[in-house]
């Protein structure tokens, strides 16, 4: 019989489905764990990388089980990475990742921090990594972090004493915590941050060990553990129906542009931390002994504590709002405390209980889900109270600075209340967008001019409204974010934010416009309305040597919203040439340049992102030969697209249309990054393939990790996958055939052709291979043995098959000459007399 998921589960993991940005709604259980957690005093700060490095199961565990206030402080925001769900990249990849972990801390209970570091991609050594972070800087961020979120533990995820051994990020992010642990109660360290936070010390520094850093479970057994803390995070709520384990798989789930799906565990599992700096607790399961996590903690805390010591005992899981007269008590007393850090903490803590005892729910939505400057906005106001509690709404005010407007409406219990009002959109009133991307940083710094914001996981919303409530006597104010609301005919009542948006918007689709030859091509750029009756004229700013035509042409859009697309003649220069065009968008008196990009994924919420619009445009001194080319996805890139900026025609091929027929139709099969670790139904198509290679044709294969790959055979001959990879993208590349097809035909291929590489060279490349390979380059990074095997080519039957590991998936995005030229020798190999129409014959 199927079972229907129980409510508390639907309420509690709701804001993972389409909803992503729907109000919590807790029952009774999740009240009484909040209560719980008020009445704990602690905090536990987790230090690592990037997203995804974060220990979920230990975060859950110290959140949920312990009741201690966890947050993870993720030094980047992955931006460096791949993306298995769509086509963003980079910065996009960022805003994507950054929404992913808070998805998940908002299942595993943590919070979330970052610091100003970019993830500028793998790199080997920590040396590497702070010289391009800038270590200050990053080891500023570190410490300001500790110092607002001011932890009594601190957990590295990763070991600071093995510094080249993995990633370099990895180790910089523990040697930064350890140095950090030691400044941050040091005022002569960063003196500027006193001004708006205090000197504080941990009491202790841990490293997240386990078996794998040992090299195998054996060698763990027998390793010393004196210095070793350990407790079962197998932990199993039953007010959920879940285990500690289980929620943690959930959280780590979110990571989804990574793919990460992971499967819940139940039953017993140890967790390791090895103690770093600080005194160790001689009882090995409590992190925090030693440390007063009562009310006692802090001055006049033992009055609080009584109170709310008794509320927990005597919660009513029937009737939550009889907690509300002595949790008012608690309130009022808190609101004296002299510690400004926990008095700040469990206010805001308290009043979200008293909320959701009362069964309170206050609500500003818009009437549409952006604005721009000087426009006025409908907002419609909601305020229920579902308890007996006597509840006055006094007055509200939309935004910070505004004066209240009374109202005096007595909330009774259970009857909606609903309001109208404008919000006026003040001038020159800035666009909403992640405050990290606002101005242009480095390879591995963003610049925040706005010292506030740093460590901040997202802009802060602008636009509230502030409820001014009477609950029975005692004064509470409750800011809510100003949202907009829609019901969706499939997905119901969808949520998402209220943003402004600039007046005016333009992007050219292409990011990377390639030509072949000197023939003009016609590009469409499209201006987007953020108000009616948008008037004036766009012009397209170009690289001396090219040609635009026209030179400028008229824009009128009528609505909000709509967009109008005008195109452009491009006309390249006769030799190879490369520049970027900006589209300049002409209204009155200002200039727009900037494109409205929006991500809309169903795990995280509705995202408005404003870059610069501009696109790279490449007259490319290039031959080719052949013509059809079948692709093959696998995790997700822009090569069949950068193939056809260069004349070719793709088709993308799905595993089970893949059969003899299909491909005789094809000069190459080009099968896409990771295709064997993602596409199950590749290995029963090997076969196949390698036929079509047989008969004729070309296959190139792109680099694939060497876990979890679908099948052993990638190719017609023996070849093994490693973990070899060149970080450095300026790498000196050493032609090891020179004379080979491969570099000569159609283009001659030379040093300068490895010029302008962005972010590395390649990853995962075979270090083993079967004699009927060929290597073609040499590379190594700084201190490393010759790498030769990122490009490797075989004859087999009539045809040749390819494997390589060099970073197309990069370089074509970025418009990098010499990686088209490579490619194009790649699929031209051995039809220097063949009919390019449709080189195979079967």
């Amino acid at each position: 019989m199927r079972k229907l998921l129980p409510f508390f589960f639907i309420l509690l993991f709701s804001f993972t489905s389409l909803q992503a940005q729907q109000p919590k709604k807790p029952n009774a259980s999740q009240i009484f764990e909040s209560l719980k957690k008020l009445n704990f005093l602690g905090s536990v700060l987790y230090v690592a990388a990037h997203p995804d490095d974060e220990n979920t199961r230990l975060i859950s565990y110290l959140s949920n089980q312990v009741k201690a206030r966890t947050a993870y402080l993720s030094l980047t925001r992955g931006d460096g990475g791949q993306n298995l769900i769509g086509p963003e990249i980079r910065e996009l990849l960022g805003v994507i990742r950054t929404q992913e972990l808070l998805t998940a801390r908002n299942i595993d209970g943590g919070e979330q921090r970052f610091t100003r570091a970019n993830d500028f991609g793998y790199s080997k050594h920590p040396d590497e990594t702070l010289a391009i972070w800038n270590k200050e800087e990053v080891l500023s961020d570190v410490v300001l972090a500790i110092r607002q979120f001011k932890p009594d533990v601190i957990i590295n995820r990763f070991d600071h004493r093995s510094p080249g051994t993995t990633h370099g990020h990895h180790t910089s992010s523990a040697m930064l915590s350890l140095e950090a642990f030691d400044l941050t109660n040091n005022k002569n360290a960063y003196p500027d941050q006193l001004q708006n936070t205090s000197l504080w010390q941990a009491k202790r520094v841990f490293f997240n060990t386990s078996w794998w850093f040992y090299g195998s479970q054996e060698k763990f057994e027998k390793a010393d553990k004196s210095k070793l803390l350990h407790f079962d995070i197998g932990t199993y709520y039953p007010s959920i129906g879940l285990s500690n384990t289980e929620i943690a798989s959930l959280s780590r789930s979110q990571h989804k542009s990574q793919g990460f799906g992971n499967t819940g565990t139940r039953g017993s599992q140890m967790e390791y931390i090895e103690l770093i700096k600080g005194e160790m607790p001689s009882d090995k399961s409590n992190i925090f002994e030693g440390i007063d996590t009562s009310w006692n903690r802090i001055a006049g805390g033992k009055e609080i504590g009584n109170i709310l010591y008794q509320v927990e005992k005597d919660f009513d899981f029937t009737n939550p709002a009889a907690s509300i007269p002595e949790l008012l008590k608690a309130y009022t007393l808190i609101e004296k405390l002299e510690d400004a850090h926990w008095r700040t903490i469990k206010s805001e803590e308290i009043k979200n209980l008293i909320y959701n005892c009362s069964g309170l729910y206050l609500e500003a939505v818009a009437e549409t889900n952006h604005a721009t400057d000087n426009e006025e906005v409908k907002i419609n106001i909601e305020a229920i109270n579902r308890s007996n509690a006597n509840i006055t709404l006094n007055s509200y005010s939309i935004l910070h600075d505004t004066t209240p407007t009374a109202v005096a409406m007595h909330l009774k219990p259970n009857e909606k209340q609903e309001l109208e009002d404008n919000l006026p959109i003040q001038a020159n009133q800035e666009p909403t967008t992640p405050y990290w991307l606002t101005k242009k940083g480095t390879l591995g710094m963003y610049q925040v001019d706005d010292k506030s914001l740093i460590g901040k996981p997202e802009t802060p919303r602008y636009f509230n409204v502030t409820f001014n409530l009477n609950i029975q006597n005692v004064s509470i104010s409750y800011t809510k974010p100003i949202v907009y609301k829609t019901n969706d005919p499939v997905k119901g009542e969808v949520y998402k934010p209220f943003e402004i948006i600039p007046e005016a918007s333009v992007k050219i689709a292409e990011k990377v416009i390639i030509f072949e030859n000197d023939a003009p091509k016609e590009i469409p750029v499209v201006v987007k309305a953020g108000k009616d009756k948008l008037e004036g004229f766009l012009e397209i700013e170009h690289p001396e040597g090219w040609s635009i035509f026209p030179k400028k042409q008229k824009i009128s859009i009528a609505n909000k919203g709509q967009e109008q697309t005008l195109v452009f003649t491009i006309i390249p220069p006769k030799n190879q040439n490369e520049g970027f065009i900006t589209p300049k968008l002409h209204i009155s008196d200002k200039t727009f340049t900037k494109e409205l990009i929006e991500i809309d994924y169903n795990h995280i919420p509705f995202q408005t992102v404003l870059l610069p619009s501009e696109s790279k445009v490449v007259r490319l001194d290039i031959q080719k030969r052949g013509q059809n080319i079948a692709y093959i996805e696998g995790a997700g890139d822009v090569v069949p697209e950068s193939l056809q900026q260069i004349g070719y025609h793709v088709v993308t091929l799905k595993p089970e249309a893949i059969n003899a027929d299909t491909l005789s139709q094809f000069d190459a099969v080009v099968v896409g990054i990771r295709a064997y670790n993602t596409v199950e139904a590749l290995k029963f198509k090997q076969q196949i393939l390698f036929d079509f290679v047989a008969n004729g044709g070309n296959m190139i294969v792109q680099y694939n990790t060497n876990r979890r790959l679908k099948t052993e055979q990638l190719a017609p001959y023996s070849l093994e996958l490693s973990r070899d990879r060149v970080t450095n993208e300026n790498a000196k590349v050493t032609l090891l055939k020179p004379d080979h097809e491969l570099l000569n035909f159609p283009n001659k291929i030379t040093q300068k052709d490895f010029e302008g590489w962005t972010q590395e060279r390649g990853l995962y490349f075979p270090n083993k291979w079967s004699k009927a390979f060929t290597p073609i380059l040499s590379m190594h990074d700084k201190g490393e043995s010759a790498k030769k095997g990122s490009l490797l080519v075989a004859k087999h039957g009539k045809g040749y098959y390819i494997y390589t590991g060099l970073s197309f998936f990069r370089e074509f995005p970025a418009g990098v000459s010499g990686a088209y030229r490579l490619f194009a020798n790649m699929l031209s190999i051995g039809k220097d007399n063949i009919n390019t129409e449709n080189t195979v014959k079967q």
